[in-house]
């Protein structure tokens, strides 16, 4: 049996914060049931690449999932809307704020059909608040919380990060709020809404930045492939590449001197005494730790550092990832049969339950392949589906 096995979702979100974090609450045992529009449905189906006519970007993110395509612009539409709210414990949708007004699926309308539902609304901006008209994206997040103003290299460009961080950190932000919202109806029987903001839900990882700040007004910028508070805690070159060296503390800083470069002199060198000594002068450091390691490959120094105790890692690409060892050894690359696409691999799961792991029972589905077995549920027949089919109502 799985965590989440009697939770009823209904996911009324496409694209990937509000599907990502329905995908979760389905891979610990939740019935996800996707409303998508009838006009093609969710957005990333129309993303690429594809295979046999299938978005693979869809596929990645609504495993576990079933689908069905409402009108919800139809009355009757909603009626059915309706009737799935009222038997659902959680309903997460990312429209822009007021749309679900407008549409009469909003929190107030389903509070009075199900006063403990736990609704949970993910927007650019939030609910409230002077932008909260506006719509926001993963990039305008980055942007707009300074992300961008620390990443990348002093004087060059402002980089954006190579993944959808804010779309991402959204959806696990939902997922916990979500969770920690149903204990609380749990235990008292109230529902409420849950409001997230994509533009919001990164800034609570900024906490060095935020503590120089509050503390001293200093704006961080950009340290390219340094750490900046600790030295050496960045990528240094060896021989054939670079490597992550991470001397995050004054323990391994001596053991990195002591046994992987075997230069104990270089712990009394004045520049380097301590963490802040090192971060004041790393320009000067980096450029002797280069010269020190040119002459052995990255495998050769991240064997001595394993040996010492010292962390470090190589830089893959996401292909040498993929096929690392101990990713594979702890299942985070995932196989599934999709009825379309076949044989397809996926992010596996990063949380290890010791008695209810999460599972993949079923691919991302197809576009409204559940509509007639989700309605047929609620008492609806052939007949009566042919009719709202044939009427645009249901896809």
């Amino acid at each position: 049996m799985l965590p989440l096995h009697n939770i009823k979702i209904l996911d009324v979100s496409q694209i990937m914060a509000g599907p990502y974090c329905t995908m979760v609450l389905a891979d610990m045992g939740a019935e996800v049931i996707k409303v998508e529009k009838l006009n093609g449905g969710d957005d990333s189906r129309q993303m690429g690449p594809y295979v046999n006519g299938e978005s693979t970007c869809f596929s990645q993110i609504n495993r576990n999932k079933k689908s069905i395509s409402l009108n919800l612009k139809d009355e009757r539409a909603r009626q059915i809307f309706y009737r799935l709210a009222g038997d659902a414990d959680v309903i997460v949708e990312n429209y822009r704020p007021g749309v679900t007004k407008s549409l009469a699926i909003d929190y107030a309308t389903i509070k009075a059909i199900n006063p403990g539902i736990v609704y949970c609304s993910i927007s650019g901006y939030g609910q409230t608040g002077p932008y909260s008209h506006k719509g926001g994206f993963d990039l305008v997040a980055q942007g707009m919380t300074g992300l961008m103003s620390m990443t990348g290299e002093p004087g060059r460009r402002p980089l954006k990060t190579g993944i959808a961080v804010y779309d991402i950190g959204a959806g696990i932000t939902a997922v916990y709020s979500i969770l920690a919202a149903h204990i609380h109806k749990m235990a008292t029987g109230e529902g409420q809404h849950i409001d997230i903001a994509i533009t919001e839900c990164g800034l609570p990882w900024f906490t060095w930045e935020a503590a120089a700040y509050f503390a001293e007004g200093t704006v961080p910028a950009p340290t390219g492939w340094r750490h900046r508070v600790s030295a050496p805690y960045q990528a240094v070159k060896a021989s054939d590449g670079y490597l992550m060296l991470g001397c995050a503390n004054q323990r391994t800083w001596e053991r990195f001197c002591q046994d992987v470069l075997k230069l104990e002199a270089l712990m009394d060198d004045p520049r380097f005494l301590t963490n802040h000594d090192r971060g004041q002068h790393v320009d000067e450091l980096e450029a002797l730790l280069e010269e020190l390691m040119a002459e052995q490959s990255v495998d050769e120094w991240l064997t001595l550092c394993d040996s010492a105790g010292v962390p470090a890692g190589p830089i893959n690409n996401f292909a040498e990832a993929m096929a690392d060892e101990h990713y594979l050894a702890r299942g985070m690359v995932e196989e599934m049969e999709h009825p379309v696409i076949g044989k397809m691999k996926t992010i596996g799961f990063p949380s290890k339950f010791s008695l209810t792991p999460s599972t993949i029972r079923s691919p991302a589905p197809l576009f409204a392949q559940h509509t007639d077995e989700v309605l047929e549920g609620l008492g609806f027949d052939a007949d009566a589906l042919d009719k709202l089919r044939a009427e645009g109502c249901i896809k």
